[in-house]
């Protein structure tokens, strides 16, 4: 009965694209292929000490370090993030990660990767919004690369939201805000830590930092979106 009542919501109610407004295809969520295709990828899993790596360069130990698409607030992509954080879609979040992974797997990018763990919201925020996208993003990058999401991480205290604070306000809102919840499920495994959007990085610092207090063998990171 519930799968005749979608079929009947989405013939009355067609899907649209969160981008463009066109009618979406059987096979498309969320945003159309033209759109998902005509998102800037940054290329940056490329190129060895990419302008991302230089932001965490001698501030901790890591890998390699990506974020898949250009993100400006006008952006297309914006656009998928808001609606995917604010407005109730947390499936665009396993919908991008999937894609990206799916474009990142044939480049070796997971090659060193055990475990994916995205980075945590506090619980009353998560409470507040009903689930964590980055959790989602996760699992779409865990379902494409054929890797366990482990949720290793936990944010012991609330910060204030990024978006209008400077560098310096964004790594002190940041700092010791994060705990590993089980250190073993992350010694001696190889970590990818995720996010949505790499900006000033502070949180991906904070969150870098936790990690490695519990002995990974190594660290990678991977966000959605980074800014220029």
């Amino acid at each position: 009965m519930i799968p005749l009542l979608g079929h009947l919501v989405n013939f009355m109610f067609p899907p649209e694209c969160h981008v463009c407004g066109i009618r979406l295809a059987p096979h498309e969520r969320f945003a159309c292929t033209g759109c998902l295709r005509k998102l800037p990828r940054s290329g940056y899993h490329r190129r060895h000490l990419n302008p991302m790596e230089e932001r965490f360069a001698g501030l901790f130990r890591f890998t390699r370090a990506t974020g898949h698409f250009f993100y400006t607030r006008d952006s297309s992509l914006s656009t998928l993030i808001q609606d995917m954080k604010y407005r109730r879609f947390p499936g665009i979040g396993d919908m991008l990660g999937n894609l990206a992974a799916t474009e990142l797997y044939p480049t070796g990018f997971f090659s060193d990767t055990d475990i994916v763990v995205p980075v945590p919201m506090h619980f009353v925020k998560q409470a507040r919004r009903g689930y964590n996208q980055t959790d989602h993003i996760a699992r779409g990058i865990g379902e494409a690369a054929g890797l366990p999401v482990v949720r290793a991480l936990k944010a012991t205290k609330p910060h204030r939201t990024q978006t209008s604070l400077t560098r310096e306000e964004r790594l002190a809102n940041t700092t010791d805000i994060f705990t590993v919840a089980n250190p073993g499920l992350i010694e001696g495994k190889g970590v990818l830590l995720v996010d949505d959007v790499c900006t000033t990085g502070a949180t991906i610092i904070s969150a870098s930092e936790a990690i490695w207090t519990a002995s990974p063998s190594s660290l990678s990171i991977f966000t959605l979106g980074v800014t220029f």
